[in-house]
C-alpha cells in the first residue's frame, strides 16, 4: 500500500478536521458538562464516542460522494463549491465570535455508566448537523479519490485519532478551572485565528482544480 500520492489530500482534509474537532460547539459543551460534573474519565470515554460518531459520518460521506461521482463528473466541482461556501460561513461565524465572544454554557449531564457516556457522545455527534456539514466539506477535498479500501481505511483511522485527540484534549483541559479561565480570556484570539484559517481553506477548496 503506497499512501504517498494521497498524503497531500490527507493533509488538507485533516487540517479541516482539526479545526472542526477543535472548535467549540455541542461536543465541547457536552464534554464541559461531563468533565466538570463527572470527571476526566467519563469525559474521555465520551470523547471516544464522539470520535466514533465522526467516523460513522466519515464513512457515510465517503461512500455517498463516491457513488455520486460515479454518476456525474461535474459533482466534485459542485461539492467543492458547496464545501467552500460552508467553510466561509463558519469563518464568518468565528470572526463574529472574535469580536463578541459568547459564553459557552455547560451542558447538564446525568450520571450514567461508562459505556453510556460513549453512546451519548456517539449519538450526539452523528445527529449534529454541523458535524455532518463539516464532513461534507472534508469529502469535497477528495482525499481518498482513486484509492482502494486500504487507503480509505488509513484515512478513517487517522480521522478517528485526530477527532479523539482533539476532543480528548478538551475533556482534559476543561476539567481544570484555570484552563477554562485562560480560554475565556484569549477566546477572541482563538476564534479570530480559526476564522482566518477556515477562510483560507475555503479559498483553497474553491480554486482547486481536478
Amino acid at each position: 500500500m503506497d499512501l504517498a500520492p494521497f498524503l497531500p489530500g490527507f493533509a488538507a482534509a485533516y487540517a479541516i478536521l482539526l479545526v472542526a474537532a477543535s472548535s467549540p460547539g455541542p461536543a465541547v459543551a457536552m464534554l464541559l458538562g461531563i468533565g466538570t460534573a463527572r470527571g476526566r474519565g467519563p469525559a474521555l470515554v465520551a470523547s471516544a464516542g464522539i470520535a466514533t460518531g465522526s467516523v460513522v459520518i466519515n464513512v457515510i460521506t465517503l461512500v455517498g460522494v463516491g457513488l455520486l461521482l460515479q454518476q456525474a463528473g461535474w459533482a466534485m466541482t459542485l461539492l467543492r463549491l458547496a464545501g467552500a461556501a460552508y467553510l466561509l460561513w463558519l469563518a464568518w461565524g468565528s470572526l463574529r465570535k472574535a469580536v463578541a465572544p459568547p459564553d459557552i454554557r455547560v451542558a447538564e449531564v446525568p450520571a450514567v455508566s461508562a459505556w453510556r457516556y460513549f453512546v451519548m457522545g456517539m449519538l450526539m455527534q452523528v445527529t449534529n448537523p454541523k458535524a455532518i456539514a463539516f464532513w461534507l466539506a472534508i469529502a469535497a477535498v477528495g482525499a481518498t479519490r482513486g484509492g482502494g479500501a486500504w487507503v480509505i481505511a488509513a484515512f478513517v483511522a487517522g480521522a478517528w485519532l485526530i477527532s479523539f485527540a482533539c476532543h480528548g484534549a478538551w475533556a482534559v483541559l476543561l476539567s481544570a478551572a484555570p484552563v477554562r479561565r485562560f480560554y475565556a480570556r484569549f477566546r477572541r484570539w482563538v476564534e479570530g485565528a480559526l476564522g482566518g484559517f477556515m477562510a483560507f481553506m475555503a479559498f483553497r477548496l474553491a480554486t482547486e482544480r481536478g
